[in-house]
C-alpha cells in the first residue's frame, strides 16, 4: 500500500517536473508580487506620513482667525500652504481651476469677514447666556446684529481618494472647532473682568487620544505593512496551485492517463492522496519561501523584517489545512473541467475571485455589507484570519481550531463532490 501511494507521488512529481516554465511561475512570481505589494504600500504610508502635500489657500479674510488656520496648516508635517501661483495672489476662481485640472488635490477658501463675523456671533452667546442669568448688563444693540453662518470652501480634485477627503475634513473642522473654543474663552474673560492683571483662561485638550497596541511581556507590538502582507499573498500563492493541479487532471483525462490508472489495482483515494501529498509539499514550499523573503529579504528593501519567533508550528499548521482547501478545489475543478481551455482561465479568475472576497485585496470591514456575509464563506479568508489570530493577535491554537476545522471541512466536501461527480460519470 505504502509503495502504490509512493509511486503516486512520484507520477505527480513527473508531470510537474515536465512542466518546469510552470513550476519557475508558481514559485517565483508570488515571491515578486509580495515584494512589490508590501513595497507600494510601505512607500504610499511613507508619502502620506513624510511628504508634504501642496495644498491651495486663498485668504479672504484676512484676519485674526484666518492667520491662526494658516499658521496651524503650516505647522503640520503632511501639508505644504500654496497662496500665491504663477506669481499672482490666489484667487477663488484660479484656485478651483488648478485643482479640477489635477495640478493640485486640494484648494482651501476662507470667506470674507470670518474674524469679525465669528467674534460678533461669539460675543452674542456669550452675552445671551451672561444676561440671563443677570450677571452683566445686556448689550441689546449687539444681540440685534444679524450674522450670518460662514462656510469654509474646500475644493478637491475629482480623483482624490475619499479616504483623503475625509482625513482632511475632519483636520479643518477639528482645527476650526479648536479656535471656537478659544474664542469663547476669550469672550467670557473679556465680559467677567477688566483683564489687568488677570490669569488668562486657555482652554485645554482634557480629553485626548492615544493608539494603544498589544504587547508582548514589556514589548509594544505595532503592526507593519510585513506583517499583513506576507500571510495574505502566501495564501493567494497556495491557493493558485487549482490551476496547474487541476490542469494535470484534465491532461490525464485526454491523453487517457486516467484510464489506464483506474484499471489498475490501486484504489482511487490513492490516486487523490498521491496529488494531494504532492501539491502539499508545494504549498508549503510556496509558504516558507515567503516567510524567508519576509524575514531575511525585506529588510533589505527597507522594509520591517516578519517576526515569526514562536509562531512557526502554528502558521505551518494553517498553512497545510489552507492548502488542503486549495487542493480540494482544484480536484473538484479537474474532475468537472473538459479541456485545458476551461481549467486554466477558471480557475486563475477563481482564484482572483476568492482573493477578493476573502479580504486580500480590501479588508472585509471596508466592503458592503452583503460582501461581507459573503466574505465569511470564502476559505481564504478563514485562512487569512487564522493567520491574523496568529502574528498580530497573538493568538493561541485554541483560538485557530475553527478556522483549521473549516478549512479542513472544505477539503472533504471538495473531494467527495469530485469523486461524486466522477463516478457518476463513469457509470452513466
Amino acid at each position: 500500500m505504502r509503495y502504490k501511494l509512493a509511486q503516486s507521488i512520484v507520477k505527480e512529481y513527473l508531470l510537474l517536473k515536465r512542466d518546469f516554465g510552470g513550476l519557475v511561475i508558481l514559485f517565483v512570481m508570488p515571491l515578486v508580487l509580495v515584494i512589490t505589494v508590501t513595497l507600494i504600500q510601505q512607500d504610499s504610508f511613507d508619502a502620506i506620513s513624510e511628504r508634504k502635500i501642496p495644498v491651495l489657500l486663498v485668504d479672504e479674510d484676512q484676519d485674526t482667525v484666518s492667520n491662526t488656520i494658516q499658521s496651524q496648516l503650516e505647522q503640520s508635517n503632511a501639508l505644504q500652504i500654496v497662496t500665491v501661483l504663477d506669481g499672482k495672489k490666489l484667487t477663488e476662481q484660479a484656485a478651483r481651476e488648478a485643482v479640477n485640472s489635477g495640478a493640485y488635490q486640494l484648494a482651501i477658501v476662507l470667506p470674507k469677514y470670518l474674524t469679525r463675523d465669528l467674534t460678533i456671533k461669539v460675543s452674542q452667546n456669550v452675552e445671551s447666556i451672561l444676561g440671563e442669568y443677570s450677571l452683566t448688563e445686556v448689550d441689546s444693540a449687539l444681540l440685534k446684529t444679524k450674522v450670518a453662518g460662514k462656510e469654509i470652501k474646500l475644493f478637491f480634485d475629482p480623483a482624490t481618494q475619499i479616504a483623503f477627503k475625509n482625513e482632511v475634513k475632519n483636520g479643518i473642522d477639528k482645527l476650526i472647532s479648536g479656535i471656537e473654543t478659544k474664542q469663547i474663552y476669550q469672550a467670557f474673560q473679556d465680559q467677567l473682568g477688566d483683564g489687568n492683571g488677570q490669569k488668562t483662561i486657555q482652554p485645554q485638550n482634557f480629553i485626548t487620544f492615544k493608539e494603544a497596541s498589544p504587547k508582548v511581556g514589556d514589548q509594544e507590538m505595532v503592526p507593519n505593512a510585513v506583517q499583513h502582507n506576507v500571510p495574505a499573498w502566501s495564501l493567494f500563492a497556495i491557493f493558485f496551485v487549482i490551476v496547474p493541479l487541476s490542469i494535470n487532471i484534465v491532461k490525464e483525462k485526454s491523453q487517457g492517463t486516467f484510464v489506464r490508472l483506474i484499471t489498475n489495482p490501486i484504489p482511487y483515494w490513492m490516486l487523490i492522496a498521491g496529488k494531494t501529498v504532492t501539491y502539499l509539499v508545494i504549498c508549503l514550499i510556496q509558504f516558507y519561501l515567503m516567510l524567508l523573503m519576509g524575514v531575511f529579504v525585506f529588510p533589505y528593501f527597507g522594509l520591517p523584517a516578519l517576526d515569526v519567533s514562536g509562531k512557526l508550528a502554528l502558521m505551518t499548521l494553517v498553512t497545510i489545512f489552507a492548502g488542503l482547501a486549495a487542493i480540494g478545489l482544484g480536484l473538484l475543478l479537474g474532475t468537472i473541467a473538459k479541456t485545458q481551455e476551461q481549467s486554466a482561465p477558471f480557475g486563475a479568475t477563481l482564484v482572483v475571485i476568492l482573493a477578493a472576497v476573502g479580504g486580500i485585496w480590501v479588508p472585509v470591514f471596508a466592503m458592503p455589507h452583503m460582501m461581507q456575509y459573503v466574505a465569511k464563506i470564502s476559505p481564504m479568508n478563514w485562512a487569512l484570519q487564522g493567520f491574523y489570530d496568529i502574528i498580530l493577535r497573538h493568538s493561541s491554537l485554541t483560538e485557530v481550531i475553527p478556522e483549521i476545522i473549516l478549512l479542513f471541512l472544505f477539503f472533504v466536501l471538495m473531494v467527495a463532490i469530485a469523486i461524486g461527480y466522477d463516478k457518476k460519470k463513469r457509470f452513466v
